[in-house]
């Protein structure tokens, strides 16, 4: 779910080898053109993300791709890998950038996510259930992500079992929402936000 950008300083190109990061780089240009999160120019479908036609695509050599990736599957786990680190940990970290105090915080990760695109998350999802190596990491993140939440709760002074029920309908109702493909205003998913904010801190 990230939907922000960071800069990083290049190094001298001479010192790089040509096939590193060329290949992500081609997805991202694919998925900005589409407005799209760039890491779902990797995630557009499994079956399209295969060695030989990117290679052929972006002029690199297989040769250079498996300098970098053992294998197809090592690739799938590098980018199963960085949407965890996008959509997940960074999101946790500009949460608690943020300080204040935890109904802040978990009001400022209802922002945050306001507007992240449903359908990467759908399609990671989808590729999930018909293969153990990409579940194990979604179900990684699932567990993160409530872990977090829970905490949040349990800052708030909710008991464990309150915190924890909490957590799950906060996240399985974000889920829903994402599976059904329900997307209404930016308004109304603001309103929306800031009231289930209210519903869930209350005791």
């Amino acid at each position: 779910m990230t939907y922000t950008s960071s800069t990083v300083r290049v190094p001298d190109v001479a010192a790089v080898p040509r096939h590193i990061a060329i290949i992500m780089d081609g997805n991202g240009r694919w998925a900005t053109q589409r407005r799209l999160p760039r890491v779902a120019g990797h995630t557009r479908g499994v079956d399209a993300v295969r060695v030989e036609p990117l290679a052929q695509r972006l002029a690199i050599t297989k040769g250079s791709f498996y300098w970098h990736f053992r294998d197809r599957p090592a690739l799938l786990t590098a980018l199963l890998e960085e949407w965890e680190k996008a959509a997940t940990l960074a999101i946790i970290d500009e949460v608690e950038a943020g300080g204040g105090g935890a109904s802040a915080r978990l009001l400022r990760l209802f922002l945050l996510t306001l507007d992240a695109d449903p359908r990467l998350e759908r399609q990671l999802r989808a590729w999930a259930a018909g293969d153990p190596a990409a579940a194990a990491i979604v179900e990684r993140v699932d567990r993160r992500r409530l872990r977090y939440l829970r905490g949040l709760f349990a800052d708030l002074g909710f008991s464990s079992p309150e915190a924890r029920t909490r957590a799950h309908l906060v996240y399985y109702s974000a889920l829903g929402e994402i599976t059904l493909g329900i997307r209404a205003s930016r308004a109304a998913r603001l309103r929306a936000a800031r009231l289930i904010h209210a519903m869930v801190v209350r005791r």
